[in-house]
């Protein structure tokens, strides 16, 4: 089975604290693998790896057999990342600011059209494209930036708390977009410290505290294991 990514033994500190200790996963093409903890856990660190923005002290990480660290510019052309604070511009419409970003990707019209075109069905905010991102509820903004970053069909998209302080219609619908991307031959990493969140999404879950994996496996296998009824559960039973 091909591997959209793979970690291995990846650490990395911040003076004398100790973000990843190690950790290794792998992700297989065309699902979705969440990467679950609370505040701390070392999660955030791991992605902004992944995406470029940060090098390992130690271990390596690979995206379709490209290395991060080696080749970060060949891996940033098969990924999309939506990060937790990520913003659009406020005074601009919703379609300039898709606009903008398409124009950031490529210089060609015809596939300058196409992204919009796939961003605007994924927003599916309708006549509010028209005006200013300021005049956004939480959920719509939310749905605009999901939309930004699924725009270009990557390979390897890499979401953090993508429904973060969504009510719980928004939270379905960016569900719904996320399933629809996997689907459609797209591969996900979804981090979240909402582990029910996840379990409604992930096909494998990696739990993470104090940057160690401490279990790693299929949602349904880990909850026959701590005969738990859901993530929570095999969570803390899986501290004990």
């Amino acid at each position: 089975m091909t591997k959209a990514c793979n970690v291995q033994e990846l650490s990395k500190s911040y003076g004398n604290l100790e973000a990843l200790k190690g950790i290794s996963f792998d992700i297989n093409q065309g699902e979705i693998f969440g990467l679950i903890g609370p505040n701390g856990s070392g999660k955030t660190t791991c992605l902004r790896i992944l995406v470029t923005l940060l090098k390992p002290d130690k271990g390596e990480a690979k995206i379709f057999d490209t290395d991060v660290v080696k080749h970060g510019a060949e891996v940033r052309k098969l990924i999309s990342y939506l990060p937790e604070e990520a913003g659009a511009y406020k005074n601009l419409s919703g379609n300039d600011y898709l606009r903008l970003v398409a124009d950031l990707y490529t210089g060609d019209s015809n596939r300058q059209n196409e992204f919009i075109e796939r961003a605007t069905s994924i927003a599916n905010l309708g006549t509010r494209l028209k005006d200013k991102v300021k005049t956004y509820s939480k959920g719509m903004a939310r749905k605009l930036l999901l939309a930004r970053a699924l725009m270009t069909n990557p390979k390897f998209a890499i979401l953090d708390e993508p429904t973060v302080g969504l009510d719980v219609i928004n939270s379905l619908e960016i569900r719904k977009v996320i399933k629809a991307f996997v689907n459609n031959g797209g591969t996900v990493l979804l981090s979240s410290h909402n582990m029910l969140e996840v379990e409604f999404l992930a096909d494998r879950v990696a739990l993470l505290k104090e940057g160690r994996i401490f279990e790693l496996g299929l949602v349904a296998d880990l909850k026959q294991k701590y005969h738990a009824k859901n993530l929570e559960e095999i969570f803390f039973g899986a501290e004990k």
